[in-house]
């Protein structure tokens, strides 16, 4: 590889992070729940990447990099050590109770079932993966225009499903 080709790749992938990091980070936030554990998987994810970045399909690269942070987790999932340390007093810790925010999350996805293959995608990427109408509609393949009605008519279905469920539980 000739030395411009080289300095434009490299470029290409500083451009790419700065522009696509805190989307990265997000998810990489989904995937371990320690906000420092997210950073160092988005890092060696990153680092994984730029080594194969001359290869890889830009327009792909997100969904390249996704693939590259679950495995990395998976790695270090199972070359976890579990360290056990005996002692004669347990600590007196107190444990968050995420019973709710597990119920909400039930809930979201459980509505989102309803919703045609082609909201739910738009729903997704608009809200969940933060991405611009314009990019919503490159990934999905359509104009900006049918992404804004399809994520109007989905968002009144969730809307009419939430109500519909608040009353059914009265």
């Amino acid at each position: 590889m000739n030395a411009s080709k080289q300095l434009g790749e490299v470029l290409g992938f500083e451009e790419y992070v700065r522009t696509r990091h805190d989307v990265l980070l997000r998810s990489a936030r989904c995937l371990v729940h320690d906000p420092l554990d997210a950073q160092d998987l988005l890092q060696t994810a990153l680092a994984r990447t730029y080594r194969r970045w001359d290869r890889i399909d830009k327009q792909l690269a997100d969904a390249y990099l996704h693939r590259v942070m679950i495995n990395t987790r998976t790695e270090w999932w199972r070359a976890r050590k579990l360290q056990e340390l005996p002692t004669a007093q347990l600590p007196d810790v107190s444990v968050e109770d995420s019973t709710k925010q597990h119920a909400d999350r039930a809930l979201l996805m459980g509505i989102m079932k309803i919703l045609a293959p082609q909201q739910r995608s738009v729903v997704v990427l608009r809200h969940w993966e933060q991405m611009s109408t314009q990019e919503t509609a490159a990934a999905l393949g359509m104009s900006a225009g049918t992404v804004k009605s399809t994520l109007h008519r989905a968002l009144a279905r969730l809307r009419q499903e939430l109500e519909r469920r608040d009353l059914d539980s009265f």
